[in-house]
């Protein structure tokens, strides 16, 4: 009889271990957690968790919002599918990011469906580059990523802040970029990055701000980018009507 109760006592304690153990923000396939400095991998689970925490972002499909006053992205994560729509541009993108099939219309005409390729390439270009302005906190450890801890340092604006470079290998459409990305040690969220066009520049090409965090469906995004930014944006199952 102490016999099994040993065993189950054993079991019990080596299950609940397990489950302390589970990783709650798993790194996408293809992240290079060998290379990456486990002190960054820390940082980016912090900035996942006060961002709303992974299973909010799992477990929400539907994303809308307006990059730089210009292109309006109407996004099911769930599915791939995509509208992008453009005032200026006249022009409205309907597809699946997955297949790449879709339909286009160009100042009012609906595009054959070979012309229509090149600019459904160029949809999912603007999606690539669009997205990462905004849902950046939900992708420090996606395929491709390289993490590295740079230390202590502050934001353009002061605030006591700790700095992560991603770069990339073999992914997006333009791999050679690097990103320094400052974590407010308060908060725990991004409030500022760096762009480098080459991961070997020694000076960025540019650094804007994460600010004006609002709650959406308990995700926290931000909209303010210095000069321009996000608008428009929603979050959550008002927006499945807008796909047909």
């Amino acid at each position: 009889m102490k016999y099994f109760l040993i065993l189950f006592l054993g079991m019990s304690m080596l299950a609940c271990e397990n489950s302390e153990t589970e990783e709650v923000n798993p790194a996408a396939s293809g992240f290079n957690l060998e290379a990456s400095d486990p002190k960054a991998i820390e940082i980016a689970d912090r900035v996942m968790e006060a961002s709303g925490g992974r299973q909010t972002w799992d477990n929400t499909d539907y994303f809308q919002w307006r990059f730089f006053g210009n292109r309006l992205h109407t996004w099911n994560k769930g599915t791939g599918d995509l509208i992008i729509e453009s005032e200026k541009d006249s022009f409205t993108y309907e597809m699946n990011l997955n297949s790449m099939e879709g339909t286009v219309v160009m100042k009012g005409d609906t595009l054959d469906s070979e012309e229509a390729q090149e600019h459904l390439k160029k949809g999912k270009e603007f999606w690539i580059n669009d997205s990462y302005w905004i849902f950046l906190p939900f992708k420090l450890k996606d395929s491709g990523v390289t993490l590295k801890y740079l230390g202590e340092g502050q934001s353009s604006d002061g605030a006591p802040s700790e700095k992560l470079e991603l770069t990339f290998e073999e992914v997006g459409v333009t791999p050679d970029n690097k990103y320094v990305v400052y974590v407010d040690k308060e908060s725990n969220l991004i409030n500022q990055w760096d762009f480098y066009t080459n991961y070997t520049d020694e000076e960025p090409r540019f650094s804007t701000p994460w600010k004006d965090y609002k709650d959406y469906n308990g995700l926290w995004l931000s909209s303010n980018r210095g000069e321009r930014g996000m608008s428009d944006i929603a979050v959550g199952e008002q927006l499945a009507s807008k796909f047909k």
